[in-house]
């Protein structure tokens, strides 16, 4: 029998990651959700997100009103300073985009997603001398180390990061949270964290930043090895990655497959 082609396989990834990883799966941690129409509305600490698996044949008109229903909503809790609308691309009408854009949420960077099987990403990586790698949040108090996380993902990425977000994830992750860093006995080079999926074949790989004068020496494969590996041991087939244009390639290299694009629409107070 011959092997399936790759838009089969691209397919079959994409309606599992469909099926499994949007609505209710995206609302893990919440401390509140609530529903509208097809949507499902969370709130996690001073953020909203909105979450759904089709938006049920909306369009024209009714979008609108859906879409001012969500703004309203988040707009009447004062404890909301922002929310995401998580688009993806092959999200249907086209016309989405413009329909937030048009009520007063903006675009932030494209990335690409990526999924496929975690054993296709678990093999060794030679690290630099020097360097090793560990889980961090098993500890006892593992918020030394977050801190030292948070300083490293803020020099990779360029943007501030919030030592109490990760903190909270931990704490509600209840084990789902892994954070794992690459280190020297200096400093954090490269830090990522694994996020598992309840009920579902799937774990996300988050984070992967690396310090600039640490680029291109191996670091985010090995920490994502590590992950992947990790991923495996506790029984999880697929992992799922939100990619920038420089882990992409790793990924894809890897065995990952592209099934999508996503696009966070943010309304700020």
């Amino acid at each position: 029998m011959s092997s399936p082609s790759p838009e089969v396989t691209r397919s079959r990834l994409l309606a599992a990651y469909d099926a499994q990883l949007r609505e209710g799966a995206e609302m893990m941690g919440a401390d509140r959700v609530s529903r509208a129409g097809p949507l499902w509305l969370g709130k996690f600490g001073h953020r909203g997100f909105v979450s759904y698996r089709s938006l049920g044949g909306l369009t024209g008109p009714a979008l609108d009103g859906l879409i001012a229903q969500t703004v309203a909503h988040y707009g009447a809790d004062p404890q909301l300073t922002s929310f995401e609308w998580k688009t993806r691309g092959h999200d249907a009408p086209a016309d989405l985009p413009q329909r937030l854009t048009a009520h007063g949420l903006h675009a932030e960077d494209t990335e690409t997603v990526m999924v496929g099987e975690a054993r296709l990403l678990a093999q060794p990586v030679p690290l630099p001398e020097g360097v090793t790698i560990r889980r961090i949040d098993l500890q006892p108090d593992p918020r030394p180390d977050v801190l030292r996380v948070v300083r490293a993902q803020e020099r990779a990425f360029g943007q501030p990061f919030g030592v109490d977000d990760l903190m909270r994830r931990l704490e509600t992750g209840q084990g789902r949270v892994e954070v794992w860093v690459a280190e020297t006995p200096q400093e954090v080079v490269c830090a990522g964290r694994l996020e598992l999926v309840p009920g579902s074949e799937f774990a996300g790989l988050w984070g992967g930043g690396t310090l600039p004068e640490w680029r291109g020496r191996g670091l985010y494969r090995a920490l994502t090895a590590a992950r992947a590996q990790s991923a495996l041991e506790r029984g999880v087939r697929y992992l799922h990655s939100d990619s920038t244009e420089y882990s992409r390639p790793i990924l894809e290299r890897g065995g990952l497959r592209a099934v999508t694009t996503t696009t966070p629409y943010l309304w700020r107070r």
